[in-house]
């Protein structure tokens, strides 16, 4: 099991994995805001290839924020754990709720990190998804399936920990699944790592403007 230092480690080892992607023309990575940033800059440095966001939002139980009952991404994707919202027992207005206070908090995050510069183009393109980590999977769900919508060659999931369940859900619906390391117990994403610490949205526009970014849709 191994215990990352930090997200730029993370980001260092896992573009190892990624090496087979280096320096082609067609490689489009994406983050997912604001944790998966960091990790992404260190794949896209290390393969040669251009940075962006895709920014998705979990949606948290009302009473239990921490635990993802779904997932909302850009372009209108929502996605819920039908077996989480069972369990829990949510009821319609409670998950919609939550969704539309997170939707907000998704075009915030989008003006933020994009202002005024156009979508990235990812049609024909090799989408890797990165991360630091997958629990539930909800949020990485939610993008894989915002990014089909685009028309991309191949949608490569990328993460340096997650649960070994979460993967073989993610296997079903991207093209690849690229993971360090599934650790059982699994427990949460943090538990891997020495230095945790919040990402800010400042360090995710830094690193956004300090790594080359994708040509944009005409």
């Amino acid at each position: 099991m191994t215990i990352y230092q930090d997200r730029i480690d993370a980001g260092r080892r896992l573009a190892e994995a990624l090496a087979g992607y280096a320096g082609r023309q067609d490689v489009l990575v994406l983050g997912l805001p604001r944790g998966g940033v960091p990790v992404a800059a260190e794949v896209a440095r290390a393969l040669h290839a251009p940075l962006d966001v895709m920014v998705v939002r979990k949606l948290g139980a009302p009473w239990q924020p921490e635990l993802a009952m779904g997932a909302i991404a850009s372009g209108g994707i929502r996605l819920l754990n039908e077996r989480v919202v069972r369990a829990l027992g949510v009821d319609h207005e409670a998950i919609q709720e939550v969704a539309e206070r997170e939707a907000e908090e998704l075009r915030r995050r989008e003006t933020a990190y994009r202002g005024d510069r156009p979508p990235f183009d990812a049609r024909g393109r090799q989408v890797i998804l990165v991360d630091d980590g997958m629990a539930t999977g909800s949020t990485m769900r939610a993008a894989v399936a915002a990014v089909r919508h685009l028309e991309p060659a191949r949608v490569v999931v990328a993460v340096p920990t997650a649960a070994a369940d979460t993967c073989q859900i993610l296997r079903a619906e991207a093209d690849e699944v690229i993971c360090l390391d599934t650790p059982e117990p699994f427990m949460a994403v943090g538990c891997w790592y020495r230095d945790f610490g919040q990402t800010s949205d400042a360090e995710v526009t830094d690193l956004l403007a300090r790594t080359p970014a994708p040509d944009r849709e005409s």
